[in-house]
């Protein structure tokens, strides 16, 4: 087990692979989905085990709906039955879930159970479980500025003493600290838009494992690598 001192407390990850899983086995992408979803909750289950306190999770970018609309119609209906199927667990486990992104171009339906797994989960602090949908890091940047026009505007935010802890605490990541880790699977080597503000100085794993083959013995080696790396912040050790 990695030392709880100098592993990662938050890792996010870019969960790539799951229509190539598909294909290769002869099988449609949704097909793909549905193992990546299995996966997601062997991950989260074994987060305490690796000493991760928060665990986020890029399930739906805002650059997703370009994909044919067989897939994005399974999409979310995948996700409206995760929630429903995972809420009982994820209650019962300790997960306390939260939703990153624009929410009103999603269907009422979701959004609803959205905010039913938040409330349920709210009391929740055994794993704080990030799951970003409808998300993009600069559309989320985008949001941000214009919510602080507004508040400028209207006389509530003195735009002398904006800085970055203002802008951060305009983010949907705002109650979250910043990830230590940041892991992409299937072998692509970019972050998609995904955390660009947060990850400013996340350490990044891109590996060639797929999704649906993400073990958690595959997540707890990417956690121990972290602890050796030579973390500095732009200075330098005396």
């Amino acid at each position: 087990m990695p030392d709880s001192q100098t592993g990662p407390k938050h890792v996010a990850i870019i969960m790539d692979g799951n229509g190539r899983w598909a294909q290769t086995r002869g099988k449609p992408r949704l097909f793909g989905h549905h193992a990546g979803a299995k996966r997601v909750k062997e991950i989260v289950r074994a987060c305490p085990d690796v000493g991760v306190k928060y665990l986020t999770i890029f399930a739906f970018s805002t650059e997703n709906w370009k994909r044919t609309q067989t897939e994005v119609s399974g999409l979310m209906s995948l996700f409206r039955r995760y929630i429903t199927g995972e809420m009982k667990d994820l209650i019962a486990e300790g997960v306390r879930v939260r939703f990153i992104g624009d929410r009103p171009r999603l269907d009422a339906k979701l959004i609803k159970l959205m905010d039913s797994l938040e409330d349920a989960t709210s009391e929740n602090d055994k794993v704080h479980l990030t799951i970003a949908l409808n998300y993009g890091g600069r559309d989320e940047v985008a949001r941000a500025v214009k919510e602080m026009a507004r508040d400028a505007a209207a006389g509530r935010l003195d735009a002398e003493t904006v800085d970055e802890t203002t802008l951060a605490g305009y983010l949907d990541t705002r109650v979250l600290p910043d990830p230590d880790l940041v892991i992409r699977t299937s072998g692509e080597a970019r972050i998609s838009n995904f955390l660009l503000w947060q990850s400013a100085y996340s350490e990044y794993e891109f590996i060639d494992t797929l999704w649906p083959d993400f073990t958690k013995d595959v997540f707890a080696d990417c956690v121990a690598r972290y602890g050796v790396r030579d973390r500095r912040f732009g200075g330098v050790k005396a």
